[in-house]
C-alpha cells in the first residue's frame, strides 16, 4: 500500500500535467483560429487571381498556347506533415495516404515536417528534401517561397513535369481528411469560363502588360496561393488533432486525479481513525 507522502507526490504530478494539457489545449484552439483566418484570406486572393486568369485567357491564342502540357513522366510528390508531436495520427494518416497513392508512380518526394519525414523513412521509402513547418501564420509566406525553390530545383534536376500535393484538410472543428491536389501542370481549362461571372461591375478590368508576361505572373501567383493554402490547412488540421488529443488527455488526467484523491482521502481518514483509537485506548488505560 502506498504511503500518504507518495500519494501526495503522485497527485501533485497529475495536477502539473493537467495544467500543461490545459495550456496546450488553449494554444491549439488559438492557433486553429489564426490558420483558419489565413485560409479565408488566401481564398479571397485566389479569387482575384482566378479572375485575372479568366480575363487574360479570353484571347483564344493564349488558351491554346499556355495549356502547360506534360511532356515527361516524372512526378514529384510534396507531403505535408508536422514538426511537433502530440497531434494524434496526423503524420501516419497523410504518409500512408500518399504512399498508397504513389505505390505505382515511382515519384520523387519532398517532405514538409520532420515527423512526417521519419514516417516516410519507417515505411521504407526515401525523399529528396525535407522542409520545416512554420510555427505561425507569419512563417507561411517564407516557407512557401522556400518550397517553391525546392520544387523548381527538383523539376530541373529530374525533369519533373507533374507535382502533386498531399496534405490534411479540416472538415470541421475537430476532424480532418487527407487530400490530394495536382499543383503542376495547372489545368488551364478551369479558367476558360467567362470572367464576368466573378466581376461585380458591368465592364471587365483593363491591363497594359503584355499578355504572355501577365499570364506567367498570374500562374506564378496561383501556384503560390495553392501552396499557401496547403500549408494553412495542414496546420489547421494539425492543431485540431492536437486539440482533440489534449481534450482526451485532460479527461483521463481528471479521472486519474479523482481516483488518487479518493485513495488519498481514504488512507488519510484511516490514519486519523487509528490515531483516535490509540488516544481512546491510552485514556482508558490511564483510567484503569
Amino acid at each position: 500500500m502506498e504511503t500518504i507522502e507518495s500519494l501526495r507526490r503522485r497527485i501533485q504530478s497529475a495536477q502539473d500535467l493537467h495544467g500543461i494539457t490545459r495550456t496546450m489545449k488553449a494554444l491549439a484552439a488559438a492557433s486553429i483560429r489564426q490558420f483558419e483566418q489565413a485560409v479565408e484570406a488566401v481564398d479571397g486572393y485566389t479569387r482575384t487571381v482566378d479572375t485575372g486568369l479568366r480575363i487574360v485567357l479570353q484571347d483564344q491564342s493564349l488558351q491554346t498556347g499556355n495549356s502547360m502540357k506534360v511532356e515527361n513522366s516524372g512526378t514529384l510528390a510534396v507531403i505535408f506533415g508536422t514538426d511537433q508531436g502530440m497531434c494524434g495520427q496526423v503524420n501516419e494518416n497523410i504518409v500512408s495516404f500518399a504512399l498508397e497513392d504513389l505505390v505505382k508512380a515511382g515519384a520523387k518526394k519532398i517532405v514538409v515536417g520532420l515527423r512526417a519525414g521519419a514516417r516516410v523513412g519507417e515505411a521504407g521509402s526515401s525523399f529528396e528534401q525535407i522542409f520545416p513547418v512554420p510555427s505561425s501564420v507569419d512563417g507561411i509566406n517564407p516557407a512557401v517561397q522556400s518550397l517553391l525553390l525546392g520544387i523548381n530545383l527538383q523539376r530541373e534536376r529530374a525533369s519533373v513535369d507533374k507535382v502533386i500535393l498531399y496534405y490534411n484538410r479540416p472538415i470541421s472543428n475537430s476532424a480532418y481528411k487527407s487530400v490530394k491536389m495536382q499543383l503542376i501542370p495547372v489545368d488551364m481549362s478551369i479558367f476558360h469560363t467567362s470572367a464576368r461571372e466573378l466581376c461585380s461591375s458591368r465592364s471587365l478590368p483593363m491591363y497594359s502588360m503584355e499578355r504572355e508576361q501577365l499570364l506567367s505572373r498570374l500562374v506564378s501567383q496561383y501556384l503560390f496561393a495553392q501552396l499557401y493554402r496547403a500549408y494553412a490547412e495542414s496546420l489547421t488540421s494539425e492543431n485540431a488533432s492536437r486539440l482533440m488529443t489534449m481534450q482526451a488527455a485532460e479527461k483521463n488526467i481528471e479521472e486519474r486525479l479523482d481516483e488518487l484523491n479518493a485513495v488519498y482521502h481514504g488512507q488519510r481518514q484511516g490514519l486519523i481513525t487509528n490515531e483516535l483509537l490509540d488516544i481512546v485506548s491510552g485514556v482508558e488505560a490511564l483510567g484503569e
